[in-house]
């Protein structure tokens, strides 16, 4: 998800330092470091950024559960509209479900694999 650059503020930010900037000058060296800052700012503050998350989903899962969440956050988003949306919903709950188990045996099954070999 990104965030959009507001970018009326963006201007009316740099509009309001680069004035500044140029009053308070003293040498080329100075200018440059000071530019930059300014620039650095008004990129942290305004432009877009990328927020990350944590995805909810265990390591675990395979390839089905993976992808029956998917259509599950889907639909969930539909449900609200119609009455087919509620009964898929409830059916890929099911099948989600199903799917969660089925991952959850084949961790637990090649750990003890594992432990039995040591």
């Amino acid at each position: 998800m990104y965030r959009k650059t507001d970018v009326l503020g963006l201007q009316a930010f740099l509009w309001e330092r680069l004035n500044l900037w140029v009053v308070n000058a003293r040498c080329l060296e100075e200018l440059w470091v000071s530019y930059k800052d300014i620039i650095f700012e008004g990129i942290k503050l305004y432009a877009y950024k990328k927020n990350l998350s944590k995805n909810p989903d265990p390591g675990y899962y395979i390839k089905e559960a993976k992808g029956l969440n998917l259509k599950k956050r889907n639909i969930y988003n539909k449900r609200k509209f119609e009455q087919t949306y509620q009964t898929e919903m409830k059916r890929l709950s099911k099948k989600l479900l199903v799917a969660k188990r089925k991952a959850q045996e084949t961790l637990l099954r090649s750990v003890l694999q594992n432990e039995g070999r040591r």
